[in-house]
């Protein structure tokens, strides 16, 4: 079963509140994912432990009912 774009938009967002998040579908098909992420709690963090928050976000969805999700993080322009 395919996960939709606003369940991982929600789940995100439960875990970093303060998040801009944007998906994109890629394929059309429910599985395959785009997703910029910026938040205030990147900031310090190295791009892999900015992915490792979404993903932690994400439940442990990735890999099974979320196939694949190209990530971007970034911290918010002051």
């Amino acid at each position: 079963m395919a996960m939709d774009a606003h369940e991982i938009e929600r789940m995100i967002k439960a875990a970093l509140p303060d998040a801009a998040v944007e998906i994109k579908d890629l394929a059309g098909d429910g599985d395959h994912y785009a997703a910029t992420v910026t938040s205030a709690a990147f900031k310090g963090k190295t791009r892999v432990q900015q992915h490792q928050m979404v993903y932690a976000a994400l439940q442990g969805n990735m890999g099974g009912v979320l196939h694949a999700l190209a990530l971007t993080t970034s911290v918010p322009q002051d």
